[in-house]
């Protein structure tokens, strides 16, 4: 293990460089394009549609659904084109398709445009990740990912809700012009960035880590937490009476600020005393403000409940990204990255499906409590996790077996750090 006092004895190099200043700039990109519309997509696919179909549930599903198929593909096309040509392909499919909404409302159409997007987002998402942990230097990585999470973070915490509240007064056409170039902006700074580099050795693939309880554990548990995070931002909207659409957006913002600074404190908190014992209130937490959520038409309770889940989704957010890379080798780490994703990308799109489907028969404020219950079935492997023993050793650069560095630690944007 590494002497976690060594980085101090020496001289420690710049943190911020030229190629990470132009990375920030495809990190706001595309953060601003994907939280942007994030909302915004379901509202317009569930009133083109009149309400019929759980068109909301679809727009966002194949969203997520794409990043996931996305994200499992990436890394090879990393590794024969390099971190260039992906990252700025994943910028142009985020954004260019979404001048296409306004051409039809017709759910395929919409469906069509969201997977398209989530195969971008998926290219931005890894090939900007690898080549993030690739620009921080392994003697100031913690310091790093803060930096990057905080630059990923802002636009995401006002894109989200802002999305919502210019929707409701100029129209979705601005909003998804808007979102189309806020990403393809950023393909300028692609070029200015270094390529990928070819690095010796393999790590555990993604399938090994899926059959280890040690990561599975973790994985689970923050997926259940994921999955009621994409059913808030693509059905609070829906659920909250049209009346008090000021409160949807004051909630979604709750929730993104919340989540913020939880994660930060959360990873403060681990530092000194370990991680483990964060979980299960975090997930009491997320569970516990999904069920005041349900009282949709009292809006201090929906502020309240997003305000409150906000805080367990950032808590276990942090925990068990960090449990995942105390549990392995640095070669490891590119697998904990791409499970973590997988985690947070399955769980949003199967909660918006599912969501949808429930919602039509029991209506929002039940399918939102059984949301809750729901997520408390993950009370079991985060209780098996409540002693892991120790926070994660110093990091380095790492490669997973298909050449992606993993990025991750307390310092996570206001959804991810690898953005």
């Amino acid at each position: 293990m590494l002497d976690s006092s060594a980085g101090r004895a020496g001289a420690r190099p710049p943190l911020v460089t030229r190629p990470l200043l132009l990375r920030f700039v495809s990190i706001v990109g595309a953060s601003t394009s994907f939280y942007l519309l994030l909302s915004v997509v379901p509202l317009y696919a569930e009133a083109s549609s009149g309400g019929r179909g759980g068109a909301a549930g679809l727009a966002t599903g194949a969203l997520m659904l794409a990043t996931v198929g996305g994200e499992l593909v990436t890394p090879r096309l990393v590794a024969r084109l390099g971190y260039r040509l992906v990252l700025g392909a994943g910028l142009v499919l985020l954004g260019a398709p979404a001048f296409a909404f306004p051409v039809s409302g017709g759910t395929a159409w919409i469906v069509t445009i969201c997977a398209v997007r989530g195969l971008g987002f998926a290219f931005t998402v890894v090939a900007g990740g690898a080549l993030t942990a690739a620009l921080v230097p392994a003697e100031r990585r913690g310091e790093g990912l803060a930096l990057v999470g905080i630059v990923s973070g802002v636009p995401s915490l006002v894109a989200l809700p802002l999305g919502v509240w210019l929707a409701a007064r100029v129209g979705y056409g601005p909003v998804f012009a808007a979102g189309a170039v806020a990403a393809l902006a950023a393909v300028v700074s692609v070029p200015g960035l270094p390529d990928r580099e070819a690095a010796p050795g393999r790590g555990m693939g993604v399938a090994a880590g899926f059959r280890t309880g040690a990561l599975l554990r973790p994985t689970l548990v923050f997926a259940t937490t994921a999955l009621a995070a994409g059913i808030l931002v693509t059905f609070l909207p829906l659920a909250v009476p049209s009346a008090s659409a000021g409160v949807v957006a004051t909630a979604l913002f709750a929730q993104t600020t919340t989540a913020t600074v939880a994660r930060w404190v959360a990873g403060r908190h681990g530092d000194r005393h370990g991680p483990s014992v964060l979980l299960l209130p975090g997930l009491a937490a997320a569970a516990g403000g999904t069920l005041l959520t349900a009282l949709t038409h009292s809006p201090v309770a929906v502020v309240l409940g997003t305000a409150l889940f906000g805080v367990g989704f950032g808590v276990v957010q942090n925990v068990t990204l960090t449990l995942m890379y105390a549990r392995v080798p640095a070669s490891g780490y590119g697998t904990v990255s791409a499970l973590w994703n997988f985690a947070f990308d399955a769980g949003m799109g199967a909660g918006a499906l599912g969501f949808g489907l429930l919602a039509a028969r029991s209506g929002y404020p039940a399918a939102f409590a059984l949301t809750a219950a729901v997520m408390l079935t993950a009370v079991l492997p985060a209780w098996r996790d409540r002693r892991t023993e120790e926070p994660p050793e110093p990091r380095t650069a790492p490669r997973s077996e298909d050449g992606d560095e993993g990025e991750a630690g307390p310092g996570n944007g206001a959804h991810r750090t690898a953005v």
